[in-house]
């Protein structure tokens, strides 16, 4: 084996090798084999190296590749391969050492230097085989996003999306096959038709409008956002427990009796690096909260059904937990003997009983216990009077 890097990954333009460096030309014109998508094994001209079409789906490339150690390989991707492409699953999978990686620009780079739009202000999502709804936190009027799509269907699907939201009058740029001859750029809005006609590779641009329910970026969301029965943590009680639970990059939640999934969706949303797995003993409200993990964008939530503690058995450990439901001594001492000092605890109670455990524990393990009181104003004959709901009593600690 020849001393170096066997693995070339080289990004690859629709203008094909014309339009790539030195390094990239040479490492196309050195391997022993090319392997990609048929459209960029396409744009190549005649090399002495083997082809190999990388197979769909993409994992089942991955077999093949590992096959050729030992000889000089290229492997084409999209623009930068590590912007929603093949990089990070190559680096992944291969050893540091075996691979080098040579860029080129990327879609969003082509479609923000053709719209004349900042990068650093503009949302950029990959969702050629994710769901739409990942979209969803950005829908604010006057944001800006570049999204990539798998098709022209999907970009018919994306403006009927938004329309159904109520952000049809959402501007969109369609562009296709951006950085070769095939280049095209189409403006129309989301209420309108999409065109039939639209090829692969597609970009398409958003900027927001439309009078759709947007989603704050603070912690307390309006509760119609979240389909529920009843069991929900209302708006200024949730914005109360994520301010105990301090959501951070890369924290993972423990939401139990999530119900809703209230809690679980707003940690989520807090920064898209947040992992939580929401546990619900009820089958029906554990269905309702895939259901609104999938429309609120968080769709990386893991939904276990069961009760715990049993329930935890196998689940990645925690930063933070709350106790949304099914308080009891028994879960309080399994979580504290399983939780590693520095896991976050917040616990609500409404029940007198639950309300003495809690006190129970905030002497025993200090931290903090707070009594929250709501009144809301309702009419009251034809003037409105204070309406108490019931009280929370919140204990938070530090593990």
């Amino acid at each position: 084996m020849a001393e170096g890097p066997w693995l070339t990954v080289v990004g690859m333009g629709e203008d094909g090798p014309d339009g790539l460096p030195p390094a990239s030309r040479a490492a196309l014109e050195g391997a022993e084999v090319v392997m990609g998508p048929p459209r960029h094994l396409a744009l190549l001209p005649e090399l002495t190296a083997e082809r190999i079409a990388w197979p769909v789906p993409f994992a089942d490339g991955l077999p093949v590749l590992r096959g050729l150690r030992g000889r000089r390989v290229a492997v084409l991707a999209s623009g930068d391969p590590f912007w929603f492409g093949a990089g990070r699953v190559i680096a992944r999978e291969f050893p540091e050492g075996e691979w080098r990686v040579l860029p080129a620009p990327s879609a969003f780079s082509l479609a923000a230097a053709r719209l004349g739009w900042a990068l650093e202000h503009t949302a950029c999502l990959g969702l050629h085989a994710a769901p739409l709804a990942r979209l969803r936190p950005h829908l604010t009027p006057g944001a800006r996003a570049l999204v990539l799509l798998r098709d022209g269907a999907a970009v018919a699907e994306l403006a009927g999306w938004l329309t159904d939201l109520g952000f049809g009058a959402t501007r969109l740029w369609v562009m296709e096959a951006l950085g070769g001859p095939r280049a095209r750029v189409r403006q129309t809005t989301a209420a309108d038709p999409a065109p039939g006609d639209i090829a692969h590779p597609v970009c398409v641009g958003l900027e927001v409008a439309g009078a759709g329910a947007t989603i704050p970026a603070a912690s307390g969301w309006p509760d119609e956002l979240f389909a529920h029965d009843g069991q929900i943590t209302k708006r200024p009680v949730r914005a109360l427990a994520l301010s105990a639970l301090a959501p951070r990059a890369g924290a993972h939640l423990w939401d139990i009796g999530a119900g809703s999934g209230s809690i679980a969706i707003e940690w989520l949303g807090a920064h898209p690096s947040t992992q939580a797995t929401a546990i619900e003993a009820d089958p029906a409200r554990a269905a309702r909260i895939r259901a609104n993990a999938a429309a609120l964008g968080a769709d990386r939530l893991r939904v276990v059904e069961g009760t715990a503690p049993a329930a935890l058995d196998g689940l990645a450990p925690p930063e933070a937990v709350f106790i949304g439901g099914g308080l009891s001594a028994a879960l309080l001492d399994a979580l504290w003997s399983r939780l590693v000092p520095g896991t976050r605890l917040v616990a609500h109670a409404v029940t007198l009983e639950s309300e003495a455990l809690l006190a129970t524990w905030h002497g025993a393990r200090g931290g903090s216990l707070l009594r929250i009181a709501l009144a809301e104003a309702q009419p009251l004959g034809t003037r409105h009077g204070w309406r108490a709901r019931y009280p929370v009593v919140q204990w938070s600690v530090a593990r």
